[in-house]
């Protein structure tokens, strides 16, 4: 019996032209996206999907109302994330990182313009917002050599005659990252170059309501991943030959598996590589009774940044009582500082009414007390008090923001780390944890 090429390619034929994220119900689409087991599972957790169609309008009213506010022509980007904000469209995103090949131009009329690999224009194509696919702003030295200039001129000329026909000829152009030869071809077109990253930072701040959703289903992938590293180490540890690259490696799986894409860090540490923290987790083999400490920074579905950190006790015999002691002061600090957290708080006075850390724990503490969180670790950042910068994060909380609120509680010369982060939304009223992944009842002392 012949089938419909129509009914094969969908990801499930049942659900008609759209899937519950208003994307096309089809699995040779270009746009990335969530994994059927990911659906599933936020099926029967009772979430609801982001529309994507929504939010991808909210983000670029977003931008170009910030575009307009500060009387630019135009915002240029190059960070992968500024673009997958502006376009919600991907292409080898970590290579991108590092060699810059995309750019996008947003001007002041709302006019969209992407450039990208030049065998790849089809990869935004999917977004209606993006009004034309090119390329050219390829502009580092591995891909041009010694003729880098002559292509900043042809990429700077365009930008100039765009920002003519769309952004009513206005000369002040907001950049983010741009390399060398780029910004000596843009002011020589004439253009007075703006800080970018205030531009995009401030956009990606307040979250809408698609966002959230998004951020909803993202941090439910996130846990149930971590859940399956969790259960690996509990399980796999005591019977020996287990290394914390085993362990971290569950979690990097797990999130591919449910439509995630990348991790950012590689903190995973066990036993006394915990302290000090910042080491990256590596060949050593986990011994029973013994602490495992990690950061997921996890870029998960949606391209949504779930980040959140967790200590727990693997073993028969129960964790030190200095380990449970600094578990539950640690705990505290965040639980605490969680609940200064409502709209209109100055992001500096939360630094100056923090909860203190004992004075064991003060050389080594962690670099903030929370940081704005959405595609990656965002604006604000919140300092611990003796190394706020008066001034720097002058601003207040609105509704919409979302936070990690975290800790690094490590004794110094010491031989663990506990590490607790948990990921807060700011409502109208006050804060919601979006994290429910539960703490070591162990380490709190509970069994």
């Amino acid at each position: 019996m012949n089938s419909h090429y129509r009914d094969r390619r969908k990801i499930d034929p049942t659900r008609g032209d759209t899937l519950g994220d208003n994307t096309p119900n089809d699995a040779d689409r270009i746009e990335i996206g969530p994994t059927q087991l990911a659906y599933r599972e936020w099926e029967a957790a009772g979430l609801e999907l982001p529309d994507l169609q929504a939010m991808r309008r909210y983000r670029w009213e977003r931008l170009t109302a910030h575009v307009v506010a500060r009387g630019y022509g135009g915002l240029l980007m190059f960070d992968p994330l500024n673009i997958r904000y502006a376009t919600d469209s991907t292409n080898m995103q970590l290579w991108n990182t590092h060699n810059p090949f995309r750019a996008v131009l947003l001007c002041a009329d709302g006019y969209m313009v992407i450039w990208d690999y030049k065998n790849s224009p089809f990869l935004s194509t999917f977004n209606p917002l993006v009004r034309e696919q090119r390329s050219g702003a390829d502009l580092f030295y591995f891909d041009r050599g010694d003729k880098v200039d002559v292509a900043a001129d042809t990429f700077s000329n365009e930008v100039r005659v765009l920002i003519e026909e769309h952004g009513g000829g206005n000369m002040r152009l907001a950049v983010d990252k741009i390399m060398l030869h780029g910004l000596r071809a843009l002011e020589a077109q004439g253009f007075t170059i703006m800080e970018g990253e205030e531009v995009t930072e401030k956009s990606r701040a307040v979250k809408g309501p698609d966002e959230i959703k998004a951020m909803r289903c993202a941090s439910h992938a996130c846990e149930t991943s971590v859940a399956a590293m969790e259960h690996f180490a509990r399980t796999q540890v005591p019977l020996g030959n287990v290394s914390e690259d085993d362990i971290w490696a569950v979690l990097h799986a797990e999130n591919i598996r449910r439509g995630g894409e990348w991790i950012e860090t590689r903190l995973l540490t066990s036993g006394p590589r915990t302290n000090p923290w910042f080491q990256e987790c590596g060949g050593r083999i986990v011994n029973n009774n013994e602490i495992v400490s990690f950061d997921t920074d996890l870029v998960g579905s949606y391209g949504i940044c779930v980040d959140i950190s967790r200590s727990w006790w693997i073993g028969d015999r129960p964790p030190p009582p200095a380990m449970i002691d600094t578990m539950k002061h640690a705990h505290e600090h965040i639980m605490t500082n969680m609940q200064m957290l409502r709209p209109g708080v100055n992001i500096q006075d939360l630094s100056r009414n923090t909860h203190v850390l004992r004075p064991e724990f003060q050389k080594q503490k962690y670099g903030c007390l929370m940081h704005g969180v959405g595609l990656c670790d965002e604006w604000p950042l919140v300092a611990y008090p003796d190394q706020m910068v008066e001034g720097a994060f002058d601003y207040e909380l609105e509704p919409g923001m979302t936070l990690c609120v975290e800790v690094l509680a490590s004794p110094e010369g010491g031989d663990f780390s506990i590490k607790l982060e948990d990921q807060v939304l700011i409502t109208e009223d006050g804060f919601e944890n979006l994290t429910k992944y539960p703490f070591d009842p162990r380490l709190m002392g509970e069994v």
